[in-house]
């Protein structure tokens, strides 16, 4: 993983030909920098007794600078044109990609975008072991359209499963959509969610709350149990079977926020 600077020191005959070589090795501009003069020049007398300045500059926001460079250099290498605007929000830091054919960017699913975001992520809050910052992608609206198709993915899902009275499992997910699943259908009367199988194959399996009696003449088909999965919400007792309980979150959003580290 390329080093990316967060603060370096440079001399010069001068500050400005010092704080000139420093944003050179950092890659940025002024405006990205807060500097210290630590030393000013001194011309001496006959040559002797002469001083360089020395400058320590440091980024404002190494996070939000370094995600930029990094993407920036990412693109780069892919031959893309791509518009980059960041955002500081709190601690977090918003992007949001531009240009023509977006959708290499998105990939299958968003899996390119999500890719993206994580390596992102990785290089920008590097050595900080504190205080990390969440890095969040976005490119067309791409995320919100997502939210919206597996909300209505899965309320159909949902009264398929509730008239036919037989679970659904759908298409692996990553945990952030597994969550959006859940956390959709976590007020049904009818369904339950939960998850089966390993990362990165986990996949949500939507079930009747009410099983329909079955025909004294024939068998009932073995019962499969399933480990709950650490994404869902802990509004259940004990383990086993889930059983939903009104989630305490006012809103869909608020949900997500409070369950963004299952």
């Amino acid at each position: 993983m390329s080093n990316y600077l967060k603060k370096t020191e440079k001399t010069g005959k001068s500050v400005e030909e010092a704080l000139e070589l420093a944003l050179a090795e950092l890659g940025a501009d002024e405006s990205d920098v807060e500097y210290t003069v630590l030393e000013e020049p001194a011309k001496g007398f006959l040559g002797i007794g002469s001083k360089d300045a020395v400058v320590s500059v440091q980024l404002k926001d190494s996070v939000l600078f370094t995600a930029k460079k990094f993407l920036g250099n990412v693109f780069d290498a892919m031959n893309l044109d791509v518009g980059i605007d960041a955002v500081r929000a709190d601690d977090c830091v918003n992007i949001d990609l531009s240009g023509d054919n977006m959708g290499i960017i998105i990939g299958k699913r968003g899996d390119t975008l999500d890719s993206l975001q994580y390596l992102t992520s990785l290089v920008a809050n590097k050595d900080r072991n504190s205080e990390y910052t969440r890095i969040s992608i976005d490119t067309e609206g791409y995320r919100e359209k997502r939210v919206e198709s597996l909300k209505a993915l899965s309320n159909r899902l949902a009264d398929k499963v509730a008239k036919s009275g037989k679970k659904y499992t759908l298409e692996p997910m990553n945990p952030y959509e597994r969550r959006i699943i859940h956390a959709n259908l976590q007020d049904s009367e009818d369904v339950t969610t939960f998850s089966i199988g390993e990362e990165p194959h986990r996949k949500v399996v939507i079930a009747p709350k009410h099983e329909r009696r079955r025909s004294s003449g024939k068998k009932s088909a073995p019962r499969h149990t399933y480990t709950i999965d650490e994404d869902l919400p802990k509004t259940y007792p004990g383990g086993g079977q889930p059983k939903f309980n009104k989630a305490k979150a006012s809103s869909f959003e608020e949900y997500l926020a409070e369950h963004e580290n299952d």
